[in-house]
C-alpha cells in the first residue's frame, strides 16, 4: 500500500521547498523518501558515487528542528542535493572518477558547495562523471557507467551524466554539474532534465587552475526551470578566490519574473551555422521544434553566425586548461591518465603561443557575433546533441552520421561551439526524437542575461508542456526497478594507484 510520502521524490523542488517552510512536510521525511527511491533505482542506473547518507540524517533533523523553532530559512533549507564527483567536500570521498583518487576525503569543500550548504542543503552524496571529466560519457575504473534512465545501455551523457540520471528518476530534487564542452547541457538532454551552463563569474569556482579562464562553469541541474533557477539563486555570490566572480543578488534570478511567450524573439540554427554536423533525424526533430514555436513568439527567425575556426578555437583554449591542470602527471606517470586525458595532452605538444593567442583573439571574435545576435533576439535555440544515446560501451561516437569525428569530443561540438562565446546556455527538455530516447532543446541567452534566458526558457517549458508529442519525457521506474545492475560495472579489479595529494584540475568536462 502506498504512502503519501511516496509521491515526494517526484515533488518538485520549489514545492518540496513551500512545503517545508509551512511544516506541512519534515526535511527528514523527503530524505527519507529520497533514500528509499535511491535504494529502488539507482542499481540500474548507477547514478551515484560515494554517498553520506548517515550525516545526511543528522543534517535532516536538525533543519527539521530548525523549522520547528522559527529560524530564518535558506533558500534550499531541508533539500537534499547531490554533488558532482568534481567537485570537493568536506570529509565525503572525492574521487574525480579516478583510481587516482580512490582514497581522496577533501578537508575542505569548494566554494559552490559551501555556498548550497548554507542555503540549507543537505548534501547526500557525490554523483558520477567520467575521469577528471574527461568525455560525455559517464564511465570510470572507480566507480562504473552511468546508464540512461530511458535505457540503461545507452549513455547519459558526461560529465554531469550521474546528476541527470538521478534527477530524471526521482533520486534527487537537485544536483550540481560543470560544464567545460557541453557537460550541463548533454546530460540533461540525454535524461530529459534542465542543465544550465551560467555565464562565467556568476556562480564563484575556486578550484579552476587557470583564474581568468572562462572556459569552465559551474551550474544547476533540476528537473524544470524553476527548480534550476531555485538552485542557481542559492548558488551565486561573490567569492575573491575566484578572479571572475562578481557580486549578484540571489533576488534578481528567483522568484523568476513571468514573461509571455508571445513577447520573445527567438533566432535559431539547426548546425550554428554550418560549423557542426548532425543527423538527418536529429535535424529534422529540430525542425519541427522551430515550426512549433512560430507562430506562439513574436519573431521566430534563422540566424546565420560565422564559426568556421571555432573547432580549432575550443582544441586550443581546451589544451592550455589541461595543459595547466596535467602536465606533471603527464611527464611523470602517463599511464595514470585515463585515454580521454591522454588524449588532450597528446594534442598539446605542437601548440605555439602563437597559435593561444590567435585562439584569444579568435574566441573573443566569436563572442562578439554571439552577442550582436541580441540586438535582435531574446534567446537563440539549437540542438543540444548530434545524435541519439549510443551504448555507453561506446567511449564516445567516433561518427555522427557520415562524418567521421576528429577527436573523443567533437561530436559535442554543438555545445562547446557555444561555450566559446561564453554565453549562458541551458538545455530543455522537448519530447522524444525519433528513437523515441529524449530530445533537448538548447536555449542560449544574453551574456549575464541569466534571469531573462530562465524567464523565457520557463514561457517555452509551459508551451512545451501544453503538447502531448513536446511535453518533458519521464523514464518508466517500473522498468529500471527490474533491470540489471551488473550492465553497470566496466571492470571487476580497476589499477591501484599510490598517488600523492591532488593537484589543481580542470572544474568543467567534456
Amino acid at each position: 500500500m502506498s504512502s503519501p510520502l511516496d509521491s515526494l521524490p517526484d515533488t518538485t523542488a520549489v514545492q518540496l521547498r513551500r512545503l517545508i517552510g509551512a511544516r506541512d512536510v519534515s526535511p527528514v521525511e523527503v530524505l527519507d523518501a529520497v533514500l528509499a527511491r535511491i535504494e529502488q533505482i539507482n542499481p540500474a542506473v548507477n547514478a551515484f558515487a560515494a554517498t553520506d547518507f548517515e550525516r545526511a540524517r543528522l543534517a535532516a533533523r536538525e533543519a527539521e528542528h530548525q523549522v520547528m523553532r522559527g529560524e530564518p530559512l535558506g533558500l534550499l533549507h531541508g533539500l537534499p542535493i547531490g554533488v558532482k564527483d568534481l567537485q570537493d567536500t568536506a570529509g565525503l570521498l572525492t574521487t574525480y572518477g579516478s583510481p587516482r583518487y580512490r582514497g581522496h576525503v577533501p578537508r575542505a569543500d569548494n566554494a559552490m558547495v559551501s555556498q548550497l550548504r548554507r542555503a540549507g542543503a543537505i548534501v547526500i552524496g557525490k554523483t558520477n562523471t567520467p575521469d577528471m571529466g574527461a568525455g560525455a560519457n559517464t564511465q570510470n575504473f572507480v566507480w562504473g557507467a552511468t546508464g540512461n534512465p530511458f535505457n540503461p545501455e545507452l549513455n547519459a551523457g558526461g560529465s554531469s551524466g550521474g546528476s541527470a540520471a538521478a534527477l530524471a528518476t526521482g533520486m534527487l530534487p537537485l544536483a550540481t554539474g560543470s560544464d567545460t564542452g557541453g557537460s550541463l547541457r548533454v546530460p540533461a538532454a540525454l535524461c530529459s532534465v534542465v542543465g544550465l551552463r551560467t555565464t562565467p563569474g556568476l556562480v564563484p569556482n575556486d578550484a579552476r587552475p587557470l583564474g581568468w579562464s572562462g572556459i569552465s562553469v559551474l551550474g544547476p541541474m533540476g528537473r524544470n526551470i524553476d527548480d534550476t533557477a531555485l538552485m542557481l539563486a542559492a548558488m551565486v555570490g561573490f567569492d575573491a578566490r575566484d578572479p571572475l566572480s562578481v557580486p549578484t543578488d540571489p533576488a534578481a534570478i528567483q522568484p523568476l519574473r513571468s514573461l509571455a511567450l508571445s513577447d520573445v524573439r527567438i533566432g535559431f540554427t539547426e548546425d550554428l551555422g554550418g560549423s557542426c554536423v548532425l543527423e538527418p533525424g536529429i535535424a529534422r526533430v529540430f525542425r519541427a521544434r522551430v515550426a512549433a514555436l512560430a507562430g506562439e513568439v513574436a519573431v521566430c527567425e534563422p540566424v546565420s553566425i560565422e564559426l568556421d575556426q571555432a573547432h580549432r578555437t575550443f582544441d586550443l583554449v581546451r589544451a592550455e586548461g589541461f595543459l595547466a591542470a596535467f602536465s606533471e602527471v603527464f611527464q611523470r606517470a602517463p599511464d595514470t591518465l585515463s585515454a580521454n586525458v591522454r588524449a588532450n595532452m597528446d594534442m598539446i605538444g605542437p601548440i605555439t603561443l602563437a597559435d593561444r593567442a590567435w585562439a584569444h583573439l579568435e574566441q573573443t571574435r566569436i563572442a562578439r557575433r554571439f552577442a550582436a545576435l541580441f540586438d535582435r533576439f531574446d534567446l537563440v535555440l539549437a540542438p543540444v546533441s548530434p545524435l541519439t544515446p549510443f551504448p555507453w560501451k561506446r567511449l564516445y561516437a567516433d561518427r555522427v552520421g557520415e562524418h567521421t569525428m576528429r577527436n573523443y569530443y567533437e561530436w559535442c561540438a554543438l555545445t562547446y561551439v557555444v561555450t566559446l562565446s561564453t554565453h549562458p546556455a541551458l538545455s530543455l527538455p522537448c519530447g522524444r526524437d525519433e528513437h523515441g530516447m529524449p530530445f533537448g532543446l538548447q536555449v542560449i541567452g544574453r551574456l549575464r542575461g541569466e534571469a531573462r534566458l530562465l524567464s523565457a526558457s520557463r514561457a517555452l517549458e509551459a508551451f512545451f508542456a501544453s503538447r502531448p508529442d513536446l511535453a518533458q519525457a519521464k523514464p518508466d521506474l517500473k522498468l529500471l526497478q527490474n533491470a540489471c545492475p551488473a550492465l553497470r560495472s566496466i571492470v571487476t579489479h580497476p589499477p591501484q594507484y599510490d598517488w600523492p595529494e591532488p593537484s589543481p584540475l580542470p572544474s568543467g568536462a567534456v
